[in-house]
């Protein structure tokens, strides 16, 4: 009989020790069963939390297991029909990730695993794809006799129209903001014109684009609900970041975090007085203070914003 029990969502253990009882991780039965593609990852050294005199600048932090990094093309700029070979488990990051194949010159990669993907679906990059500009006379001599809000409602009809003859949007495929239909669910949005995606990149993340235009800047929507404008010609890729149940995940004991290279985090409260601000007193006593951090940073509420960002339009609600 099987100790452990999987749902296709979620895979628990029976308890035969008490930090089983409450370990519950996500479902990896469509994954990969074996490693990664050699070519494509790079060993990853750790510090352990030390700097190059050997000082700890990074707390709790040493050991763990041995890990890869995947190098995933968060870029997409090569264009060309590409075909998802296998998804993966990847250790760092909360997201799955996807092998894909360029369907003509074969060339291997990895790229973020949207909801939806699966075996044997193609994907295509759209990125280097140019907008005709040119305009035949009769269309020049119609937008003459038409007013300013006529015209721009033409253009936007005959932008829609090429972009709709040239572009596939479906899930998984990278697109520029300006090709992309207003209110899409996008994720790996770049913050530069040519630049790799940066945003919406964690598991089950994802944004919505509230407006675009040929020229200019987009205005995205992201999860915490904060607005902000982006550079239409910035890439972004159709859909929701897989893995969404990863929030639902426990890890039931300290041997779990241990492997993942976290060590052990010692309360301020019961540290002594010149170790911490919440040290030292009778009983559980933080000496009447605001949380703070051993350096007497405030932990809660704090500015950490000094600056206001210009392409911020509206930030996230507060409590």
């Amino acid at each position: 009989m099987s100790n452990t029990k999987d749902d296709g969502q979620f895979k628990t253990w029976k308890p035969l020790a008490p930090t089983l009882r409450q370990r519950r991780m996500v479902s990896r039965k469509d994954l990969h069963k074996g490693g990664p593609l050699r070519e494509l990852t790079v060993a990853k050294r750790r510090s352990g939390g030390r700097n190059s005199t050997g000082r700890i600048t990074c707390r709790h932090r040493g050991g763990g297991a041995k890990r890869r990094i995947r190098i995933v093309d968060f870029k997409r700029s090569e264009p060309g029909p590409q075909q998802v070979v296998r998804l993966e488990y990847d250790p760092g990051r909360t997201a799955h990730i996807a092998l894909i194949k360029h369907m003509e010159t074969g060339k291997l990669s990895y790229i973020l695993a949207p909801m939806g993907l699966k075996p044997g679906s193609v994907v295509q990059s759209y990125m280097r794809v140019k907008m005709d500009k040119q305009k035949s006379e009769a269309d020049m001599a119609a937008s003459e006799m038409m007013s300013a809000a006529e015209k721009q409602e033409a253009e936007t009809s005959s932008i829609q129209a090429d972009i709709a003859s040239k572009v596939n949007v479906e899930v998984g495929n990278c697109l520029p903001l300006k090709m992309i239909p207003i209110g899409t669910t996008i994720h790996n949005i770049g913050l530069h014109a040519q630049g790799r995606g940066q945003l919406a990149r964690s598991a089950g993340a994802s944004a919505q684009l509230l407006y675009t235009a040929p020229t200019g800047v987009a205005q995205i929507k992201l999860m915490s609900g904060e607005i902000r404008r982006i550079p239409v010609d910035a890439c972004a890729t159709i859909g929701q970041v897989s893995n969404p149940n990863h929030k639902h995940e426990k890890l039931g004991g300290a041997g779990a975090r241990r492997r993942r290279g976290w060590r052990p985090t010692v309360r301020g409260t019961a540290m002594n007085t010149h170790d911490h601000p919440h040290g030292g007193g009778r009983g559980k006593s933080k000496g009447n203070k605001h949380p703070r951090s051993p350096w007497g940073k405030l932990a809660k509420g704090g500015k950490t914003r000094h600056s206001k960002n210009p392409m911020l339009v509206r930030g996230r609600p507060r409590r």
